[in-house]
Parts: C-alpha cells; sequence; structure tokens
C-alpha cells in the first residue's frame, strides 16, 4: 500500500496503529542491536529525537498510548512544515534490515518489526496536535508520523520546526 504521483517519492506503509509510549519514549533500532541513545539532555528531550549508531528515541508529549504512522519512502521526502508542529530528522544504520519498533517498556520479542533497506536510513519525526492535551496530560489528539528513507550520509540530529 503506497502513494504515486508525478514528481512525488513512493511511499509504503511499514505500521499504522498505537504504541504505549512509557516514559514519553518509543523507539525504532536495528533488529540485532539491542542498544538505544542514552542522551537525556534538555537539548535532546527539547529537540524530541535522540538517534544513536542503530536507533532513534522519539520522545512524545504523554505518557499513554498514542497513534503512531511509519512510512519508507524511496528516498527522503519533502518535509511539509505547514502540517505539523515539530518536525525533526536524524540517521542512523540498520545492518539487518529488520527494524523493531517499540515503547520504551513493550515487551522487545512481540514489538512489532519492520522490514526496510539495509544500511543507513534517514528517519523524519513529524508531531501534530501537541497543543491537544487535557489539563492533566492523559488525553490529547497526538499523533507522530515517522518517515524512513535510504540515506547515503550520516548526518547529526536537526530540527526543521520546533514546537516550544
Amino acid at each position: 500500500m503506497g502513494s504515486v504521483a508525478a514528481g512525488l517519492p513512493v511511499f509504503k506503509v511499514l505500521y499504522q496503529g498505537n504504541l504505549f509510549a512509557d516514559y514519553f519514549q518509543m523507539y525504532l533500532r536495528d533488529e540485532t542491536h539491542p542498544d538505544l541513545p542514552d542522551d537525556y539532555t534538555d537539548e535532546a528531550i527539547t529537540r524530541r529525537l535522540a538517534a544513536g549508531p542503530y536507533a532513534v528515541i522519539l520522545h512524545t508529549v504523554r505518557n499513554m498510548t498514542v497513534p503512531v504512522h511509519v512510512e519508507w519512502h524511496d528516498r527522503r521526502p519533502a518535509p511539509d512544515l505547514d502540517a505539523y508542529q515539530h518536525v525533526v530528522e536524524a540517521s542512523f544504520d540498520c545492518p539487518s534490515g529488520q527494524l523493531v519498533l517499540a515503547g520504551l517498556t513493550d515487551y522487545d520479542p512481540t514489538a512489532p518489526r519492520l522490514a526496510v533497506k539495509v544500511g543507513p536510513l534517514g528517519v523524519r519525526a513529524n508531531l501534530s496536535g501537541l497543543d491537544t492535551l487535557s489539563e492533566d496530560g492523559l488525553k490529547g489528539n497526538d499523533c507522530y508520523l515517522v518517515q524512513l528513507w535510504p540515506m547515503t550520509e550520516p548526518e547529526g540530529v536537526q530540527v526543521l520546526k520546533a514546537w516550544p
């Protein structure tokens, strides 16, 4: 399932569902590399994305189950900064061609596996609905779109649009 339009990259939906973002976090990592990034500085949390050699952690606005959508693109898609409140990119390596998608305390063996191209990957997290949280922070219409594509050169974490 994907989208094809003149001049636009083809994409495939790898995951669409809900994840429990325990401790306000979810991750994508290479299946054969269990180590996650350990960059918990205020700057990394404000960027909402921490990248390690074989994984990224996305910081959510709720410590609850949140909607997540993951897409595979054949090349880096153009960012849509008007559609999202926070947009951040990074890269990491996936030598196995299998990614694990999970909340921080999910049971790893049963977490979704996503098949991707072997090698360096670009990743963009697009966050919306960040200002819709209830007063207690338990309910909201926050959404998380993660876009992946093959990369040639590794890059650090770059915020394209920041939500205060």
